[in-house]
């Protein structure tokens, strides 16, 4: 693989998980809500617990049992089933909308903002993510996130990976497909976005679900590029 590669005219970043780091702010948000409560918990698992309940959440809207449902009303509705098991089922109404914001105010990755910050000096620069356009917002506005414009999977009332996402990016941005790479952390974010004619970079992110978490798997040479920062992302566009 060549040092560098052909600038896209845009990339288009998934963002939880591969520009911020929402296992960490989710773990302490709770942790510091708990203590103001008085309670106890392991909030590393009830972070990854969260989390995994976000996919079947999403199919269960792609199916026709619930509405189109942003995000923050998918992430409600999970935390309202795990609470319990997680000692958080005594918390009120205002207790609990405060957690759900903690989606919000997720820390980028030490990387993120300087990477970003060069890539948008190179190419325009944009979120696609299932994120509500109003989540994510939010977050750039409290982790400083340069974007050039936000777009959310909530523009096409559809959630990733359904390829209407990618083409309605590149439409948005008046690209061609394969005019726009998807940066991800994600292989099965890439694989549907190459499927509709995106280009594609992975981002190793080892601590997405925490020390020790596992790592997704891929094939050697399945993504035109692979790296481990978004500062090394812009070296390799450079």
């Amino acid at each position: 693989m060549p040092a560098t590669l052909p600038l896209p005219r845009a990339l288009a970043f998934d963002v939880f998980g591969t520009v911020v780091d929402w296992h960490g702010g989710v773990r302490a948000a709770a942790a510091a809500l708990a203590a103001r409560h008085g309670l106890h918990g392991d909030w590393a698992a009830f972070a990854n617990d969260w989390r995994a309940g976000y996919a079947p959440a999403m199919d269960r809207v792609r199916r026709g049992e619930l509405p189109w449902t942003p995000i923050d009303g998918l992430h409600r509705m999970i935390l309202d089933t795990i609470a319990e098991r997680h000692g958080l089922g005594g918390l009120d109404e205002a207790a609990r909308a405060e957690l759900n914001r903690a989606w919000h105010r997720l820390p980028p990755w030490p990387d993120t903002v300087p990477g970003l910050q060069r890539l948008k000096r190179q190419t325009t620069i944009t979120t696609l993510s299932n994120g509500n356009f109003s989540l994510l917002t939010a977050m750039a506005k409290h982790a400083g996130l340069p974007w050039d414009c936000i777009v959310s999977a909530e523009l096409f009332g559809h959630y990733k990976p359904d390829p209407e996402c990618y083409r309605g990016c590149a439409r948005l941005l008046d690209v061609a497909p394969g005019e726009l790479m998807l940066v991800a952390a994600h292989p099965s974010d890439l694989r549907a976005a190459r499927a509709a004619g995106l280009r594609t970079a992975h981002v190793r992110r080892p601590l997405e679900y925490g020390p020790g978490g596992a790592m997704p798997a891929f094939e050697a040479g399945e993504f035109e590029l692979v790296v481990d920062s978004l500062v090394e992302l812009a070296d390799r566009l450079g």
